[in-house]
Order: structure tokens, then C-alpha cells, then sequence
């Protein structure tokens, strides 16, 4: 099924997941694709006995640094954590730990060492600190080994304890790896220290040194403190990359990457909106098995959500116990007018993808009904009678609608658009010049730049390259390096998409080597041209550099360029295919978060929608804010070209069409034809009427005419004759039908109506029969003059339903 850009409004979100269990479940598969060390029972350490583990600890907490006062209080700490351990079950001091319950407490395990202090009767907080010391030191020395999930909740949360563990466990090379992160001007101190912690809390839960740490053992620890504390893990991909830097571990050249699980497969697609017929269930999975060579993901995909979500779950949320495709008349009724709305129940949205979802379904019913004659055993118990009739699923009005609500997005958005540019590129100067004049302040100084005097902060513990400065009046703290990349990359998003026209994805995918030369067989002359990547037609295409697009693209490679001189690679998601390309030489690429990455399609969005509210675009009509997608630049580049003269067809080409009627349905030309015929009309007409009537008015004319409207003013409404027409009926207003009656003077025309009735009566009983003809027909005039009064207020007419009484 194919549709219009921007009109498929299907939720993609499965169903019955929460916050927290959706990020949990996207590392799912890299951890069963990488899977982390596991536990060991026993080793040399945790199976010592009391007087050395004791010494052990003993050793540890003299080598640490610590005021005297300090080291006296902490003396007792290892006799009491093993005197506590040692009360638990289990041989080794591993098993007692799990024992004792405090590992799964998390952050608030300090209260079940606290109740046993209590009740050996030494509840000072000083014993329970020197007792949570010791445990720290315990772990130091590898005599227990907590769990991922502990450590990250607050267990292991003080600063020194990566360096304490760092000395006891691999001084070589953690320092290796302190080097490494030090070495990247890019990363904060923040950044390092977060990435050492992480380490350290590796090897403190795995054992090991950190030269054993695996691709697994990194995802598993994402995975416990997303889990742990809610939020996503920072410095995973530092930690990443310095580790793989290192040779420690081989992988892909990001974290990021290790999170995509790949396509899904029919089963999953179906599973996910936990189908409760299982026949039902097989066959939509065998149905979407059996068309996925002949679609693409994307389709298969939307498929599955119709199908699976759209159909048939919400057909067994409203019906319990269907287990038939055979749907009784009602149910196939009820369920279509839910369709037609969405949002939750009672809801009055309308879903624009209607008719769409319909197609699905009654495809889904005409194909087992097909397959059933081809292949009985398999398909014929399910071709039963489709519950979509051929009607229901096209409508050329629809098609109308949708083609009238595009072209008015775009015949709103393309007048402003110069005012966008203009706004985007004076933003990214401006964010320039003040980022310039940023670096040439010192500390604690004031410049101006742009406008604005801003004070740039001094560097405390971030990155050197990074650049602050705030707002001496209100004090706001802004990122100049990061708002300077940010207007950049607005400013190149909006001018390559209206130069070329292109879709969002074949943005993200050029490339260093979409830039080409062709040498013109007629003069030799050579004309650089953009070469398109195939994306949703699968067809490659070639389009002319324009002189201004060829300064954006010289622009953003000088921008991207490495100091070698070279491009780096990197690799590009497909959301489409759900899939990860070859590492290239993007154009659309930025370093963030300490590695090269290449930008998303939400970053993107969220660059237009901050560049348009920048902006203040609104629409003319109604004053709201215009909102711009990548897909709008497309349209607004077909209908600028053929508004200059561009052919369709070739516009059909440089848009990567295969129908014509396509490119047309994107063309938002107003109807310029009928425009131009009529303005040629009036000319023609003006030459042949006399040309004093196109001369100016004089005053004493336009005088004239003003008093025309002040004098049709009468006592029940407005006189609606023409200006020069004389009165026709000598000003018998109640007779004139150009009398235009006013409400208020309803009771006026009720007088008068019931005394023209009385004076015919009068009339008749003396025999005036004259007058009661003239009478008559101001009494028709009166009566239609009310009607017109009560039609223009409206009736209401009692129904009869009866009132609650009240007491």
C-alpha cells in the first residue's frame, strides 16, 4: 500500500508498554546477542577464611588516605562486617552477602546491617559507618562481588571508589584508560570520571581485570542502571569507545549500534499486540510470512499494525472470545466506525488513514480467498466473506481532500519561505560571530557580538572546546559551540532540501561521493551534479548543482572535513529497514557526545521546528504557527519549478517519480490558465464599452454615490436598490420587494400588518372596493416581510419531551 507523505497518521507504538519496560526491552536483543560474564559460585578471595579476609581489609583501609580521626572510626569496621556476614548462611562470603537480603535492598541496604547493629547494641551511626566502609573495602578486594544493579542504585556512589578500586584490582590499566580519556579534548571531566566509575563498577560485579571486559558485560550494565535509575546511561559510549580503542573488545564503531535489534519478523510483528485467538494469530503471522518477499519493511511493518493492533485486537478487546474471521454483520459495523476514529473511546478525531486501513483488511480477505483456491489444505478455511465492501475502500472525494489539504499547506508555506532562509542563515551569523568573539574573550569577560553582551564563563571541569557564556542581565547560561552547530545544521538542512527537493532520507545518505562530475558532449564544459542514493522508488538519480547549492555543499564539507583532510566514516541507521549501512563519508554528520555520528531524522525535525518558532512564521488565514516538515520542501520545490516554467515530466524526473500523476498531485500551482483567460476578458470587455466609464470620479460623483447608501436607511430595514435606479414602487416600502426588513422593527410590521387587516375589513363592510384591492397587496407585502424576518431568526418547535420536576 502506498500513500501520500505526511497523510499517514497510524500509531507505531506498541501497546501495553511502560516507559521504563520500553527502554528496557530495546537492549533486549543486544543482550542476547552479546551476553555478559556469569556469576561464578566461588573464587580464591570470597572463600578466604575469617583471619585473612580480616587481615585483608585490615590492609586496605590503612593504604587509603584518611584524616586520623577518620581512621580510628573506621578501626572496627571489618570485624563487624564479617562478624555480621558470618551470622548469615552459607560458606563462602559471597553466599552470605546474598544471604543477608541487603543486595536486593539497592540504595537502601544501609538498613538491614542497621538493624542488626541495633541488636548487638551498638546503634551509633558511627558503627554503621565504619561497617559500610569496610563492606566498600570488601569490595575492593574482591571478596564480594555485588550485582550490577546494586552498584549503580547508591551502593558504590562515593567519587574515590574507582580510584580505590582501580589501585587494588588493574592499576595498569585503568591508568591506560584514565590516559586514553584524557587525550580527547572533547570530553568533559564529567565524562571521564563517569566513564572510569562505570569501569570500576564492571570489574567490581564481574571480577576480573578490566582487559576481561566484554561487549556483554558493557550492555549489561547499561541495561541494570536504566533499570536502576530511570534515566539513560551517560558515558556508555565513552567507556565504549575507549575500550575498543584499547583492543579490549572488537565491535561496531558505536554503542549506539549494539541497541538495534534488526528487523522483526512476522511472529514479532503480530506478538506484540498479544493476539488471544490463536488460529487467528497464525494466520495472520502465515499471511505476512507469505507477503514479505514482495514488500519492503516499512509496508510489512504498517501491515502487521493494521492487521495485528487496528483489526483484529481491537475486534477481541470489544468482543471477548471471537476466534473467527467470519464477522457477523454488527460486530464488522461497530468495528469499522471505531476505525474511523482515533484516539480513545468517545473521541472525535478523525482518522485520516480510514479508508487506507480498509484496504489492508479487504486485501487480507481477497488474498485467502485467492490462496484457498490454489492451495485448499492450507487457505480454504479461512476464505470466508470479506467484511469490507469494494465501495467502502476507495472514495474519489477523499483523494480530493487530501489533495486540497496539501496543496493549502503549501500554497501557505511557500510565500514565507524566503522569510525562513533569511531567519536561518542570519541565526547561524550571528551564532558565528558570537562564538568568535567568545574565544578571543578571556574568563569572566564581557564582548558583544550579534547584538548581544554575553560574559564567557570560565572552564571548570568541562571540555576545553566547549564554549559558555551568560546573559549578564538575566543570568542564562547558553552553549555557544552547541548552539553555533545547531543554527549551522538548520541553515544546511533548509537550503539543501528546497534546492534539490529531495526526500529525508536520501538527505541523510549523501555522501562525499555523491558529488559528481559530467562533461557536456557539445562544449566539454563540466557540470557537477548531486547523485541521489535510491531510496523508496529504488532508482538512483541525478540532479544539477545550482551555483547556491554548490556553496551550502562547500559549506558543510569544509565543516565535516577532518583535520587530515579527509571525511570521516560513519554509519547511518535506516529507520525504514531497520537496519545499519556501511560506515561512509556523510555530508550530514556532526560529532556529539564524543564520536562522529551522523544525524537523525528527529534531530532534524527538531532543527526545522526551532528554526520556524525562530522564525515567527504564521499562517496569513488563521495567525497560528506554521509548522515545517522535511516532506513540505518537496512539495514547495515541484510547484516552484512549474510555476517558472519547468515541464511536468521533467519535473517528474529530477523528483524520482515513476507517475506523472504524482508529481502533478505534488504541484500546488493555483490555476493561473483560468487567471490569466479572465483578466484577458475584462480587457477585451473594457475596450469594447465606452471609456468614460473607466474614467475617475469627480467628487461631486463620489459624493453622490456615498449618499446613495446613507438614504437607503428606512423606518422597517434597508432599501436594497442599485446605485442611479429610481424608486419603483414611489416609495412603497411595505410593497418593494427590495426592502430588506429589519428584526428590530418586527413589532413595527405587526402593527402595520394588523391595521391594513383591520382597514380592509372597514373597507369591505363600506363597500370601498378600490381601496381594498391596493389594501390587499400591502397586506401580501407585510406578511412576506415578517416571513422573511422569522426565516432569517429561525423556529423552534416543542417536541413534547417531557421535564424532570424538581423539589
Amino acid at each position: 500500500m502506498t500513500a501520500a507523505s505526511g497523510e499517514r497518521a497510524l500509531e507505531q507504538a506498541p501497546a501495553g508498554a511502560g516507559h521504563g519496560a520500553g527502554r528496557r526491552s530495546l537492549w533486549q536483543p543486544a543482550r542476547d546477542r552479546f551476553p555478559e560474564r556469569g556469576d561464578l559460585a566461588t573464587w580464591e578471595a570470597t572463600a578466604a577464611p575469617r583471619a585473612d579476609a580480616e587481615r585483608e581489609l585490615d590492609r586496605l583501609l590503612a593504604a587509603w588516605p584518611a584524616a586520623p580521626s577518620t581512621r580510628a572510626n573506621n578501626r572496627p569496621g571489618p570485624r563487624l562486617l564479617l562478624d555480621w556476614l558470618e551470622e548469615q548462611p552459607g560458606t563462602t562470603w559471597q553466599e552470605r552477602w546474598l544471604a543477608s537480603g541487603a543486595s536486593a535492598q539497592g540504595a537502601g541496604w544501609r538498613a538491614v546491617p542497621a538493624r542488626w547493629l541495633a541488636g548487638q547494641g551498638r546503634p551509633s551511626p558511627m558503627y554503621a559507618t565504619a561497617l559500610s566502609v569496610a563492606l566498600r573495602a570488601a569490595v575492593c578486594a574482591d571478596v564480594i562481588r555485588p550485582s550490577l544493579g546494586w552498584l549503580l542504585s547508591g551502593g558504590m556512589a562515593d567519587n574515590w571508589f574507582a580510584g580505590a578500586l582501580a589501585a587494588e584490582r588493574d592499576p595498569a590499566g585503568f591508568a591506560r584508560l584514565q590516559g586514553l580519556l584524557d587525550a580527547d579534548p572533547e570530553l568533559s571531566a564529567h565524562a571521564r570520571r563517569v566513564a572510569v566509575h562505570r569501569a570500576a563498577v564492571i570489574v567490581a560485579a564481574k571480577g576480573g581485570t578490566l582487559g576481561q571486559v566484554t561487549i556483554g558485560d558493557l550492555v549489561a550494565e547499561h541495561a541494570a542502571e536504566q533499570d536502576a535509575v530511570r534515566r539513560p546511561g551517560e558515558g556508555g559510549q565513552v567507556l565504549y569507545g575507549a575500550l575498543l580503542a584499547m583492543g579490549i573488545i572488537a565491535g561496531p564503531a558505536t554503542f549506539r549500534q549494539l541497541r538495534t535489534a534488526g528487523p522483526r519478523t512476522p511472529e514479532q510483528l503480530i506478538d506484540r499486540y498479544h493476539v488471544a485467538c490463536q488460529p487467528v494469530r497464525d494466520v495472520l503471522v502465515d499471511y505476512l510470512r507469505e507477503r514479505q518477499p514482495a514488500l519492503d519493511y516499512s509496508t510489512l511493518q504498517q501491515r502487521g499494525f493494521i492487521l495485528g493492533k487496528l483489526f483484529w485486537a481491537d475486534i477481541e478487546r470489544h468482543h471477548p472470545g471471537i476466534c473467527s474471521l467470519h464477522l457477523p454483520d454488527d460486530v464488522a459495523r461497530a468495528w469499522k466506525q471505531r476505525l474511523q476514529v482515533k484516539g480513545p473511546e468517545g473521541a472525535t478525531g478523525e482518522r485520516i488513514g480510514f479508508r487506507q486501513c480498509l484496504t489492508v483488511v479487504r486485501a487480507f480477505y481477497l488474498d485467502l480467498a485467492q490462496w484457498a483456491l490454489e492451495d485448499p489444505s492450507r487457505w480454504a478455511q479461512w476464505a470466508v466473506p470479506c467484511p469490507v465492501r469494494p465501495s467502502e475502500t476507495g472514495s474519489r472525494k477523499d483523494s480530493q481532500h487530501r489533495k486540497s489539504r496539501m496543496d493549502a499547506r503549501t500554497r501557505e508555506r511557500l510565500p514565507v519561505l524566503p522569510a525562513l532562509v533569511n531567519a536561518a542563515d542570519q541565526h547561524r551569523r550571528d551564532a558565528a560571530a558570537l562564538l568568535a568573539a567568545a574565544r578571543q574573550a578571556e574568563g569572566g569577560q564581557e564582548f558583544t557580538a550579534a547584538g548581544q553582551t554575553l560574559i564567557r564563563l570560565p572552564v571548570r571541569g568541562g571540555s576545553p572546546l566547549k564554549v559558555w557564556a551568560s546573559d549578564p542581565a538575566t543570568g542564562k547560561r547558553t552553549d555557544l559551540t552547541g548552539t553555533e552547530g545547531y543554527a549551522f545544521w538548520a541553515w544546511a538542512v533548509i537550503e539543501v532540501l528546497r534546492h534539490t527537493g529531495i526526500r529525508i532520507e536520501e538527505l541523510l545518505e549523501l555522501s562525499h561521493h555523491s558529488l559528481v562530475q559530467y562533461r557536456l558532449p557539445g562544449t566539454g564544459e563540466l557540470v557537477p551534479l548531486l547523485q541521489v542514493m535510491p531510496s523508496k522508488t529504488d532508482a538512483e538519480r541525478l540532479l544539477l548543482i545550482s551555483p547556491d547549492l554548490a556553496d551550502v555543499l562547500a559549506a558543510i564539507i569544509t565543516r565535516v572535513r577532518a583535520p587530515s583532510g579527509a571525511i570521516p566514516l560513519v554509519a547511518a541507521y535506516d529507520h525504514h529497514e531497520r537496519r545499519w549501512m556501511k560506515p561512509s563519508p556523510l555530508l550530514f554528520q556532526r560529532r556529539f557526545r564524543g564520536y562522529d555520528q551522523a544525524l537523525q531524522n528527529c534531530t532534524v525535525r527538531r532543527m526545522l521546528t526551532a528554526a520556524v518558532t525562530r522564525a515567527g512564521l504564521a499562517a496569513p488565514a488563521t495567525g497560528q504557527p506554521l509548522g515545517y516538515t522535511p516532506h513540505d520542501f518537496r512539495r514547495m520545490f515541484i510547484t516552484d519549478a512549474v510555476l517558472n516554467g519547468l515541464p511536468p515530466h521533467i519535473a517528474q524526473v529530477i523528483a524520482g517519480h515513476r507517475d506523472i500523476n504524482v508529481t502533478m498531485g505534488y504541484k500546488a500551482v493555483y490555476p493561473d490558465e483560468a487567471i490569466q483567460a479572465h483578466l484577458a476578458f475584462l480587457a477585451r470587455r473594457r475596450a469594447l464599452r465606452p471609456s468614460e466609464e473607466y474614467r475617475a470620479p469627480t467628487g461631486a460623483e463620489w459624493q453622490q454615490f456615498l449618499g446613495h447608501f446613507e438614504r437607503r436607511k428606512v423606518a422597517t430595514g434597508t432599501c436594497g436598490r442599485a446605485f442611479g435606479t429610481p424608486c419603483a414602487h414611489e416609495h412603497a416600502c411595505i410593497r418593494c420587494p427590495m426592502l430588506w426588513p429589519d428584526p428590530a422593527q418586527k413589532q413595527r410590521l405587526t402593527e402595520i400588518r394588523d391595521n391594513l387587516a383591520a382597514r380592509i375589513a372597514e373597507a369591505e363592510r363600506e363597500g370601498w372596493l378600490g381601496e381594498t384591492e391596493g389594501l390587499k397587496i400591502s397586506l401580501a407585502g407585510a406578511q412576506d416581510k415578517l416571513a422573511q424576518i422569522t426565516r432569517r431568526e429561525g423556529t423552534t418547535a416543542s417536541l413534547g419531551i417531557p421535564a424532570i420536576r424538581t423539589r
